[in-house]
């Protein structure tokens, strides 16, 4: 007859035993130790002072009363040592740690592999669209020696692998692949209208999209503007960024072109001489500040384009427009006398 369970190897009380009690009680105190399992800490050297009843784990090379005793319970009870052989899968929490161990059969391991997760909270809630949820002052991803690399996976070109920003939970940017393969930074007004700020193609060509650029002109006007006239813009070309043709320029022909936001623009202006006497054609910000000109070209051939750049400061709301000061005309028209300006910040 079996004289121990199969699985704990706890004492059986066996027919026409005597002192009955004494398996009885072993049994008892075996399960004292083994159930709801708690471990001081897993060390080779027994403690100076042990509590009554504290179980410890006995580490790979251990010393004194413990001697030999390699991956077992130690539990100190009724002034000495009483010793107990885990088997591999056995759970016990870790004072010391502050973490669970688990038995693999020859010692105490930390507890570090459960298995795949559903869903991981972390002082939050995760769902089932967030399915990884943390909520803390900041997060730390380090090296483990050298490198550490972030990825983050799609499954085709057309899926979205990105970050996105928000404040108050609302999406205010986005950076990564967002529907392409193509590395973007968005932004948002926070009423879902989103716009790329930046575009990088697999080949490292860089697009700004919406960098403000326009290309503006004067369509010929019945009759040529008088020298100091203002001279505005009825059409433009190329216009991103939300350059736009203001209200008409005061005195003058045409419209003013309205600098979209504060920046550093690049203007180039090009005029194209009517008559051969002298021709002056300048950038005029918000009608009355000069700040680009072509200076005063003396008997310059007509049709001959005569081009300036520059690089001016404007304002979000300043405008600019066109004025001549010389007694040749300038032609006005497409890819005659016209102003293309981009912004460079």
């Amino acid at each position: 007859m079996q004289e121990q369970t199969a699985r704990l190897g706890i004492p059986y009380i066996l027919p026409s035993q005597a002192q009955k009690h004494v398996p009885h009680n072993e049994g008892l105190d075996a399960l004292d130790m083994m159930v709801q399992l708690v471990l001081q800490e897993v060390a080779d050297a027994p403690p100076p002072a042990p509590a009554d009843g504290a179980c410890y784990g006995v580490a790979s090379a251990p010393t004194g009363a413990w001697a030999g005793m390699t991956g077992r319970v130690a539990q100190w009870r009724d002034g000495g040592w009483h010793f107990l052989q885990p088997k591999a899968g056995w759970i016990a929490w870790c004072i010391l740690d502050q973490r669970l161990r688990v038995h693999d059969g020859a010692g105490w391991q930390p507890f570090t592999h459960v298995g795949e997760l559903p869903t991981l909270g972390i002082n939050a809630a995760a769902d089932e669209t967030n399915r990884l949820s943390l909520s803390a002052a900041a997060s730390l991803f380090s090296h483990e020696g050298s490198d550490h690399r972030l990825k983050i996976n799609k499954a085709g070109p057309g899926d979205t692998a990105s970050l996105i920003f928000q404040s108050g939970w609302t999406g205010l940017a986005e950076m990564g692949l967002a529907g392409s393969d193509s590395f973007a930074i968005k932004v948002s007004d926070g009423a879902g209208d989103w716009r790329t700020a930046l575009s990088i193609e697999p080949s490292g060509h860089v697009a700004t999209p919406h960098r403000p650029a326009a290309r503006a002109w004067l369509t010929s006007p019945s009759t040529a503007p008088s020298p100091g006239t203002l001279i505005g813009f009825t059409d433009t070309a190329v216009e991103t960024g939300g350059f736009a043709l203001g209200a008409p320029v005061p005195g003058g022909v045409g419209n003013s072109l309205v600098a979209p936001v504060p920046a550093l623009y690049l203007m180039c202006l090009s005029a194209v001489p009517t008559a051969t006497g002298p021709l002056q054609v300048q950038v005029m910000l918000n009608g009355t500040t000069p700040v680009l000109g072509t200076g005063l070209q003396s008997g310059t051939p007509i049709g001959r384009k005569i081009c300036v750049c520059g690089i001016v400061s404007l304002a979000q709301g300043e405008w600019v427009a066109l004025q001549h000061l010389g007694s040749a005309a300038p032609e006005f028209g497409f890819d005659k006398t016209e102003l293309s300006i981009v912004a460079l910040t």
